[in-house]
């Protein structure tokens, strides 16, 4: 099946768009191109400061063999303790609305 524009396969055509060298960053939000220094053993996300564990299958091939451990544990820990912050300055503000409405039921006392 060729493209009768150029004349070229559909494999031919796809040739163009491969990005040898470059590997995805596999956090699920955030999927960008990282672009490893040739030999190196590890690369780090611009995108989301995630870093990855490199290995090469030949030269200028690389691929993802996992985690940094200490940067996505404190990657994690940062993010945990962000949510847990935000969750109890909620529940603060919660309970504070929830006296003044039980203050106007009552009426004054």
């Amino acid at each position: 099946m060729a493209n009768e524009g150029k004349g070229l396969s559909t494999a031919e055509s796809l040739r163009k768009t491969r990005t040898y060298g470059r590997v995805r960053c596999h956090n699920p939000s955030c999927m960008a191109r990282l672009d490893p220094e040739p030999g190196a053993s590890q690369a780090k996300c611009p995108k989301c400061g995630m870093e990855w564990r490199i290995a090469w299958v030949k030269k200028g091939f690389p691929r993802i063999r996992g985690p940094v451990w200490d940067v996505d544990t404190k990657l994690a820990e940062e993010a945990l303790a962000k949510k847990m912050k935000k969750s109890d300055k909620k529940s603060a503000e919660e309970a504070q609305a929830g006296k003044t409405k039980e203050e106007k039921q009552d009426g004054p006392k």
